[in-house]
């Protein structure tokens, strides 16, 4: 009897692992078919040079206009789309390729999304990618303002994709990431260096323009996004949800008088921190649902750099999410192996299992009542 009860067990999970994965498929085959796709700049600044413009003398800046700090946004509307669109906010060096093709050749978000009729709004931030023009030079305090970016095991290990033996790159065993040159070579090539000075808060202005223009709408961050997209409701009340993708490596928000202190990383620069902010604008993140997801090979007490210093971005991840709780907010941290979807890196959006992500965030959008 014991072993028919056990042996049921398997059939039904089996079964069900079976019907995922035939929804996947059946996902990834399904056409998309679209209402209209553009782009257009939002924000910016614009500087003159002093002098005469002469045009015997075109070539000079004198009495000309620099435009730039504007955001890049590349946007999708599917037939019969919901009614609250995604933009995707990417992190620190990188670009809205971040939510494009994964490295090795599936479906990233912005394709799985816009099959679950989802409007998606693709950003480059200002002074990178599509953005890149600047109305201030990078200084060298930014070490990801140049060229060449000699960063290829620096960004793998920061990734949590693996480790190096001398240059030969070494995928985690239990990494949910393909472990073929070509993809490698996909992911090395997917970083974007800066043209000017990162400024967040001038993220977070041109950010909180483009909700004020779409309307309200979802916000999906990754990374070093988390706080421009903390920021963003600050200027805003068109953000009617946030999705956010391992945040960090820049600070979280915490009300005046209530920052906690960060774990000091193994490499301190690269920790969590936290900064205070008015408890008014702080409040507002109250007022919207917020959830976080985290991966695998996430630990604070390891020698492995990245691992550490995902290790203090969770910690203080916890501690945000706790606060915003206290005062009355709806704030969700999902560590994702304890809710079974395993191996994920840094880049979890892009990660082998990204469908099963997805659906999972879509669980909760609809939870939300986000998905009408």
């Amino acid at each position: 009897m014991k072993a028919k009860k056990i042996f049921k067990a398997l059939a039904i999970g089996a079964a069900l692992s079976l019907g995922m994965f035939a929804t996947n498929v059946a996902d990834a085959a399904k056409p998309i078919v679209l209402e209209t796709q553009g782009s257009y700049a939002v924000g910016g600044k614009t500087i003159k040079h002093d002098g005469t413009f002469s045009q015997k003398n075109f070539l000079s800046p004198n009495g000309q206009y620099a435009y730039g700090d504007h955001l890049y946004v590349f946007y999708q509307i599917p037939v019969k789309a919901h009614r609250y669109p995604i933009i995707f906010q990417h992190g620190g060096a990188q670009s809205k390729r971040t939510w494009e093709s994964t490295p090795d050749g599936r479906d990233g978000f912005q394709n799985i999304f816009l099959r679950k009729n989802y409007s998606v709004y693709l950003v480059d931030q200002p002074r990178i990618g599509e953005a890149g023009l600047a109305t201030e030079a990078a200084s060298d305090a930014n070490v990801w303002a140049g060229n060449p970016l000699y960063y290829d095991k620096t960004l793998f290990i920061l990734s949590r994709i693996g480790t190096f033996d001398g240059d030969t790159p070494h995928v985690f065993n239990n990494a949910s990431f393909s472990k073929d040159a070509e993809t490698f070579n996909q992911f090395e090539r997917s970083w974007t260096t800066y043209t000017g000075e990162l400024d967040n808060d001038l993220n977070a202005d041109s950010l909180a323009a483009l909700f004020d223009k779409v309307g309200p709408s979802i916000l999906f961050s990754h990374s070093m996004g988390g706080t421009i997209g903390w920021r963003t409701v600050f200027r805003t009340d068109n953000v009617k949800a946030i999705v956010s993708f391992e945040p960090g490596g820049t600070p979280f928000v915490f009300p005046e008088g209530e920052v906690p202190e960060a774990i000091t990383a193994l490499c301190e620069p690269i920790g969590a921190s936290a900064m205070a902010v008015p408890l008014e604008d702080f409040m507002k993140l109250t007022k919207i649902p917020i959830v976080l997801y985290y991966g695998d090979n996430i630990d604070v007490n390891s020698d492995h750099v990245g691992m550490n210093k995902w290790g203090t971005e969770l910690d203080m991840a916890k501690k945000f999410v706790a606060t915003i709780n206290r005062h009355g907010g709806d704030a969700t941290l999902v560590e994702l192996p304890k809710v079974g979807l395993t191996g994920n890196t840094h880049f979890l959006m892009a990660d082998k299992n990204n469908q099963e992500l997805a659906n999972l965030v879509e669980k909760w959008l609809k939870s939300k009542g986000l998905d009408k």
